[in-house]
């Protein structure tokens, strides 16, 4: 673990200087200075006393982050083949973020699951085709086109279709996840 950079993210995070940081722990300016570089080990004593300041405890100061994955490819898509459509999840174990963003292939004359009204959002971008937003609680259709994108908000009950005669491909993003 690098302590040195440790001590110096956490410093800066509280919005403390250098020597405020070294008045607050009865250390010199230049010794911790040494020791945000690594130029110098503290002892445990002296540890504690930093990160006691800092507003933290031992184990947190040592806890590693978790590094959670920030790309991903088609080794870690997830694809639910159904007969009318493929549904491919774009982000692994998205259900546990706030959004969750899936590549949709709805075959023709077919359409997607009703959703029902939610505190949300959804947007979507038509790769391919040609989708129809059908809001139950409107009454209404709305087409939209290879090129253009929906943006809607949860409140009413609404479903994609595919009225027509070729493979319709779009991307679906959903806040909080709803798949």
């Amino acid at each position: 673990m690098d302590i040195g950079n440790r001590i110096k993210q956490l410093r800066m995070k509280k919005n403390l200087t250098l020597e405020e940081l070294a008045d607050r722990c009865e250390l010199t300016k230049g010794f911790l200075s040494q020791l945000e570089r690594n130029l110098a080990s503290p002892s445990i004593s002296t540890l504690e006393d930093i990160i006691e300041v800092l507003g933290i405890s031992m184990a947190s100061f040592f806890k590693e982050e978790d590094k959670e994955p920030q790309v991903f490819t088609q080794e870690d898509f997830y694809v639910k083949e159904n007969n009318d459509s493929i549904i491919t999840w774009l982000v692994p174990n998205a259900q546990k973020n706030e959004m969750e963003p899936i590549l949709y292939e709805l075959s023709p004359g077919s359409k997607t699951f009703e959703i029902k009204p939610y505190e949300g959002e959804e947007f979507g971008y038509v790769l391919r085709g040609k989708l129809t937003l059908v809001n139950v609680s409107r009454d209404s259709k709305t087409d939209i086109k290879k090129g253009e994108t929906f943006y809607l908000n949860g409140n009413d009950e609404h479903y994609l279709s595919n009225e027509s005669d070729k493979i319709v491909r779009f991307l679906w993003i959903c806040t909080p996840p709803v798949f």
